[in-house]
Formats: structure tokens, sequence, C-alpha cells
């Protein structure tokens, strides 16, 4: 831990595994140990960056409610890996860049992209018509749901073909609960705020508002973000199982260990300090001892494979990858695609692309530029009270959403 602020006006403490904060990020974490719902302290992983109401990287636990902006909007979003049996070396760079074409071509990528058909999935048919009365569900939001399940998503998702330091390939993925988690979570940051306002509740800030436990509202919050969840975890795999099925058609013969699939944006039921507590994980991985983990650097930059401590000052948690320095719209603002090639290295990649943003204007969208996170293995280094290192994997080739 790299420190611990208490001040009067706080009714738990604050502690920190960063090695600095961003102003807004701190605002916001000073807001949540003032929460009335908060319990015993606010942990801050080393990757912690300004979020939307709470800060990413963030891990709370409350006694009696669960406050939905403590989750977030992609509900489940977390990742997936697997060692293959193919040595690193019986790769090149033509071998890997016909292989994220081929993957592109059978994962539907980026913002707003689908499946052209719903794909079959018994636990939507026997799960998401439960939700009729919910005034989030609608035939629009089943069949969406339906079509994105096993696409991969935009923003900072994404696919990798690594290189791990054990000599073997390695397969990753990020990615979370599409559409679905961001319409429940929504729904739900509503109805909150709509009950503390009747409430009259005193909170810091709106964006924390928050819905008790044994309420209907509370209850219904929870069903739905564990439908979102199982969602989201079928999503990765489904992901993974098409990347596999693609990398042995380069790499025939190919074996795979049992696939890695976690999360990294979900509350859960769970004993600290001797109390039964809802522990909100907001861009915070699970690490219990002996738990196998995934921390996730940017393009371009490393990644581990860990293995959990179970520190119970945060909470059993660690870091869910490298963290923030610049939001998406400033780095695309400051940076150049030669900036970025510069950065990326050898990693085989495809080339950036142009948005439209402001007044029409053509920009580069270069938001997931190594440039825009912190240092992976800064991060890493902060954290080794709460996890050790096994694999460190570095990239070979990039999928970006």
């Amino acid at each position: 831990m790299k420190w611990i602020k208490s001040e009067d006006h706080y009714r738990v403490p604050l502690k920190s595994w960063c090695s600095d904060m961003e102003p807004l990020a701190m605002s916001q974490a000073e807001n949540l140990v003032t929460h009335p719902s908060v319990f015993r302290h606010v942990a801050l992983m080393p990757d912690c960056h300004p979020g939307y109401g709470m800060p990413i990287g963030g891990v709370i636990a409350c006694r009696e409610d669960v406050i939905p902006n403590a989750v977030g909007v992609d509900i489940g979003c977390g990742m997936g890996a697997v060692r293959t049996s193919i040595p690193v070396l019986d790769t090149d760079r033509k071998k890997l860049r016909d292989l994220i074409i081929k993957i592109k071509e059978i994962i539907p990528c980026g913002e707003g992209n689908s499946h052209r058909k719903v794909q079959p999935w018994d636990n939507m048919d026997q799960s998401i018509d439960d939700f009729r009365g919910r005034s989030w569900y609608s035939g629009h939001v089943k069949e969406r749901a339906g079509k994105c399940l096993g696409t991969l998503g935009g923003g900072n998702h994404f696919i990798e073909i690594q290189a791990g330091d054990d000599d073997m390939i390695w397969l990753m993925i990020h990615s979370g609960s599409r559409h679905l988690g961001n319409i429940i979570a929504k729904h739900y940051q509503k109805i909150a705020l709509e009950l503390n306002t009747s409430w009259n509740v005193s909170i810091p800030s709106k964006d924390l508002v928050y819905l008790p436990i044994d309420s209907n509202e509370g209850k219904g919050y929870i069903d739905d973000m564990h439908f979102a969840l199982a969602y989201a975890q079928e999503n990765r795999r489904r992901i993974m199982d098409r990347m596999m099925a693609v990398f042995t058609t380069f790499f025939t013969g190919a074996d795979f260990d049992n696939p890695i699939n976690i999360h990294h944006n979900y509350a859960a039921l769970e004993t600290h300090f001797g109390e039964n507590v809802w522990i909100h994980r907001k861009g915070a991985t699970s690490a219990r001892k002996n738990e196998i983990g995934i921390i996730p650097g940017s393009m371009g930059t490393p990644s581990y494979i860990v293995e959990g401590l179970g520190n119970p000052e945060s909470f059993m948690s660690c870091s869910h990858g490298a963290g923030r320095v610049m939001s998406r719209t400033e780095a695309s603002k400051t940076l150049t695609p030669q900036d970025c090639d510069t950065a990326m290295g050898v990693v085989v990649f495809d080339r950036w692309s142009k948005v439209r943003r402001g007044k029409g204007k053509g920009e580069y969208d270069l938001g997931e530029a190594p440039q825009a996170y912190k240092n992976i293995d800064d991060v890493i280094q902060s954290e080794l009270d709460l996890i050790r290192p096994v694999v460190k994997l570095r990239p070979l080739a990039v999928v970006k959403g």
C-alpha cells in the first residue's frame, strides 16, 4: 500500500496503492469515503483514474446497499486468456497478420457491430423473458443482446495474440456485456436517483445514489446484474472458442489449457473483516489467495497473468489494467498516428482509423494508444502485496474494437 488518508469529515479512511492521483479521481474517492453506505474503508488500486461517479480502479464494501455506478455501465466487463501449446518461435509476422484478419472476419468488432442473426443461447431464452416486467426490457433489447453475443465491442476492448515469458503463445480478450449491461445500469441508476431524491437522503454526489439490498429495486438490480454477468462471461467464452478454432487453422495440432474468464465490473456478496458485505469492484479484479487473474497493459505493452495473495486491506482485490493518464479525446487531439506507430513498435496492428469529432472534422481515433495509459510495469510493482506475477505476456498482434 502506498498511503492512507483520513480526515475529520471522512466516515471511513482512504487506502491507496496509487503513486499519484488525478484531482478528479481524488475528488470522486473523497465522495466515497463520506458516503453513508460505505463500510470499513475505500481501496484504490494502482490503475485508478476518473470514472463516472466512482473512480475506475476502486473497491468499496456496503453492508445493506448497492450503488449502481460503483459497478459501472459495462456490467461484467472482464478478461479472458488461454495458453496455447505453440511455441513463440513457431510464428512470424505474416502468419500473425493473416490470423488477425481472419479473426476480424468471424468476430464482429467495434461499437455497434454485431452478428446478422440472433445467436442461440439457452440461458437467453430461459432468463431474459423473466424481465418482461422491467421497463428496460423490450423486444429490441432482447434481439440486440442476441445479435451481440460473441462480439467484441468498441472502446478499450481488444483481442491480442501474445508471447509469454514461458515461451508459449497466449490468446487474450477484453470484453463485457455490450448493450445489455449498459441498458440495465442506466435503468437502475435512474431508479436510484428518483428514490434517493424522494427520501431526501444526504449523499456526496447524485452519481452515487444507492438501492437498499432488501428493497424490490435493490433485489431487481442484483438479479439483473447477475444476468448481465452471465451474459458477459458467455460472450467472452464464445469469442475465445472462435479464436481457438481459427488459431488451429494456422497452427495445426494446437492444444489449449483451460481458459481463464473473469469479471472486473461487478458487485458480489463476500465476507470481509468478519461481516457479509456487498463488495463493489469497478475496474478491479478479485485477488483471493491463489486465485488466478489477468492484468492487461495497453495495446503495445505487456500484460500479466497473476496469482492473488488475498490481502484483506484491498478487500482481496487488485488492479484490472494499466489505467489511463489521458482521456480518449485528449489522446486523439494531442497524439499523431506516427507517435502511436512508434510506441506500438513491431506489434501487428491495423492502421489507426479516422472518426468524426467536433464540428464534423475528421480526427484519428488514438484513444487507445499506449501513451494514453500508465506504465503497466509500474502498476504491477505498486501491488506486489496484492498479487504475484506468474507469466508476463508481450503483445504480438492486436485487434481493437
